[in-house]
């Protein structure tokens, strides 16, 4: 899917009707060059992905362009991540703010590419790399307009760490301070049902809420032949891996997506010997916030009701994850005019909500702000391809239009305020 260094650029499906649907000129186009560096610049972290909150090499990257281009930015105090203000001194005028994540997932890189990963077992498989080239060079055009002295009002690069480890790097990041005066709040998130060139808007609910669970079951093991005399514990597991999403199906709300799914069951190690010990691992997502704030005791229960009915002991450890994105609609519609201004109306879809969590939530407990799905699909690829796979990747095309998105916004912002 993304083009090889040396490849022709296919022209942009938007791009010959631009000039006739788009709204006014403005500035803040991504220059050629630009667009190539910021290419080999995503390449490169691709090559070379860290996962949560061991990001020091993309965190170093990051920092030295930043400082090529004459800004001062801070690396958050865990030592990964970083934040960055561009334009004028904010004053009493709330800052708007781009926020891109920076880690990478622990599997393995099958694609045939150059920019392969080079890190066995590690990969940018959700598109982090275009997120941070995204808002990267976002502030590297909009520091151009600065020191032209076309950005009325300041800006600021939250480039975050472990978004992918529970409960994210956002808490860490807003107790940092990279909040602080913040008005409303920005981001991204690759999205390979969307064609390149064009991104999805959700006012509201975006994402669903996302926990980890992790059970542990214990009873009297022994012989096959007498399992009478046991705690039948592979039976046990069984019965709550099935029969707990069935039982929370009928305890709340439809409506609310509330879901138990899981993805790691080990017990026993023999075909005659009853274990004595069992675990579950799994993930519970919901839909909307009353239900996740009520899901750790409903959950609770579901699973010693049906551990006790088999005999066996429990231990639960619920993790809270993240809330579901709530796209306010003021920021929705700021992202909506911007895309107007840069690619036309045709350019924008409606997406509906996905069951996938993003700590970009945590952000939204404190501001107002919302996340663009980000099309990533090459024009006319037919393939049904996902988030979370080896050969994830992206038509690099979907960089220039994320960079235009967020320069759009950030000048539209200041001429509302």
């Amino acid at each position: 899917m993304s083009r090889e260094s040396g490849a022709e650029l296919p022209e942009e499906p938007a791009a010959a009707a631009r000039g006739a649907t788009a709204g006014p000129a403005m500035p803040g186009e991504l220059p050629d060059a630009l667009y190539a560096e910021l290419v080999a610049f995503r390449r490169d972290v691709h090559m070379h992905p860290e996962l949560g909150n061991q990001e020091f090499r993309t965190t170093a990257a990051i920092k030295a362009r930043l400082e090529r281009a004459g800004l001062v930015p801070r690396v958050l105090p865990a030592g990964t991540g970083l934040v960055c203000d561009i334009g004028p001194d904010a004053g009493d005028r709330p800052v708007i703010a781009l926020r891109a994540d920076i880690d990478a997932l622990p599997i393995p890189d099958t694609k045939t590419v150059s920019y392969r990963s080079t890190v066995p077992s590690r990969a940018h498989a959700c598109g982090h790399d275009v997120h941070t080239t995204v808002v990267l060079g976002a502030g590297l055009v909009l520091a151009e307009l600065h020191r032209q002295g076309r950005l009325a009002h300041p800006v600021r690069l939250v480039f975050q760490p472990a978004e992918e480890v529970l409960p994210g790097g956002a808490p860490d990041a807003i107790e940092a301070g990279v909040l602080d005066g913040v008005g409303r709040i920005l981001a991204v998130h690759c999205d390979p049902r969307v064609d390149a060139g064009r991104i999805g808007l959700r006012a509201g609910p975006i994402t669903s809420a996302c926990d980890r669970l992790e059970v542990s079951l214990d009873g009297a093991g022994g012989h096959t032949a007498r399992p009478h005399l046991t705690t039948d514990l592979v039976t046990a597991a069984a019965r709550v891996a099935a029969d707990v999403p069935a039982l929370l199906a009928r305890r709340v709300d439809t409506r609310s997506g509330l879901a138990v799914t899981w993805g790691r069951l080990e017990t026993g190690h023999a075909c005659n010997v009853i274990p004595q010990h069992a675990e579950l691992s799994g993930t519970v997502r919901c839909l909307d916030l009353p239900s996740w704030r009520a899901a750790p005791d409903l959950v609770h229960a579901a699973i010693d009701e049906i551990a006790t009915l088999y005999g066996a002991k429990s231990q639960i450890d619920y993790v809270r994850g993240v809330p579901p994105v709530v796209n306010e609609h003021d920021t929705t519609e700021l992202l909506h005019s911007a895309m107007t201004v840069r690619r036309g109306l045709h350019a924008i879809e409606d997406t509906e909500q996905s069951l996938g969590g993003e700590d970009f939530s945590w952000y939204l407990e404190r501001v107002p702000g919302a996340m663009a799905r980000l099309g990533v699909r090459r024009p006319g690829d037919t393939a049904r391809r996902d988030l979370h796979r080896g050969d994830f990747d992206v038509d690099e095309e979907a960089i220039r239009v994320g960079v235009e998105l967020f320069t759009a916004a950030a000048l539209l912002d200041g001429h509302r305020q």
